[in-house]
């Protein structure tokens, strides 16, 4: 039976990778230092080992590791404002947690770890759909980090034979996404705004297009990342090849809500991608990679999911 580690597992996308390797039979390990993952994600899945810290002390990391097979390393600071607002605490968090995180990982004898990249790595470039060999172009702190870490990544495998392989996601959404904050992803923004009856916020003119990818098609590309043979070193997206603006993502919504959906608009935020949309080819090519589920099929099973969070909410009070 295979030993994982999935770092940042008590967030959105770790929780849902760990809750599939549970369901496959393996050992899960999480460690989460829940400044954005919640105790609550990790419930329903009582055999998770749970070690809370902090990454970027290299005792937790080494401790974190030690004695797993696999690491799946999700753990970030994933905002863009927020690293333009604190860019230090997103470093410390992007940056100083993944190379250590790395060295336990050499030290300790791991077979491979898998990091979240990201899409903001290629910035505006006009070309879309957006490929590997395009160069980055980070618009970001966050944008920069995430670069920073897909570069560690290939030079621990370069220099000391650690394989490492990362997957750059663009705009995953579905279930146990937090809507509460500001910097939450804006499927789950827009979707508490639209069940609780107020108008959503969108920064800009809404025009700008995303490639929204429901979750479980992230886990499918990270756990095919882990095990396909013969790719370390490697990055390729993790994505649908789609794309969609945002006052259209609104429309979609508000029809399966059943209100009429009228947003605020407000400014541009500093280091925005205008449009996003992936490249595939790569993954489907290396590890036969499909994406399973719909967006459409995605956005009903997240507002399903929010509806019963809400009816939840409301018979505790």
């Amino acid at each position: 039976m295979s030993y994982y580690l999935v770092t940042g597992g008590a967030g959105f996308i770790g929780s849902h990778l760990a809750e599939e390797l549970i369901r496959r039979g393996s050992r899960v390990r999480v460690v989460d230092n829940l400044s954005t993952g919640k105790l609550a994600n990790l419930a329903h899945l009582p055999s998770v080992e749970f070690i809370e810290g902090d990454l970027a002390d290299l005792e937790v990391a080494r401790r974190a590791v030690k004695g797993v097979d696999y690491v799946l390393h999700q753990a970030a600071i994933p905002s863009v404002p927020r690293s333009v607002s604190d860019p230090i605490t997103s470093n410390r968090a992007n940056v100083d947690a993944t190379l250590n995180v790395l060295v336990a990982a050499r030290d300790e004898g791991v077979r491979r770890v898998v990091y979240a990249g990201s899409s903001s790595a290629y910035g505006n470039a006009p070309a879309l759909p957006k490929h590997e060999e395009m160069p980055a172009a980070p618009l970001s702190p966050y944008a920069l980090q995430k670069l920073v870490g897909e570069q560690y990544m290939a030079m621990f495998t370069r220099l000391y034979g650690l394989e490492t392989v990362t997957t750059r996601y663009f705009n995953v959404f579905g279930p146990r996404q937090d809507p509460s904050s500001p910097y939450s992803g804006v499927i789950s923004l827009f979707i508490s705004a639209l069940v609780d009856g107020r108008r959503p916020t969108i920064y800009g003119d809404g025009e700008q297009t995303r490639d929204f990818t429901y979750v479980a098609n992230v886990v499918d590309g990270v756990l095919r990342a882990c095990h396909t043979p013969g790719i370390g070193g490697e990055m390729f997206n993790v994505a649908t090849g789609g794309r969609i603006s945002l006052n259209r993502l609104l429309q979609v919504l508000g029809d399966l809500v059943g209100r009429r959906a009228e947003a605020i608009y407000e400014d541009e935020r500093p280091g925005d991608v205008r449009d996003s949309q992936a490249d595939i080819e790569k993954a489907q090519r290396l590890t036969g990679y499909v994406p399973t589920v719909s967006f459409e099929e995605g956005l009903a099973r997240t507002l399903a999911w929010y509806r019963d969070q809400q009816k939840i909410g409301n018979a505790a009070r």
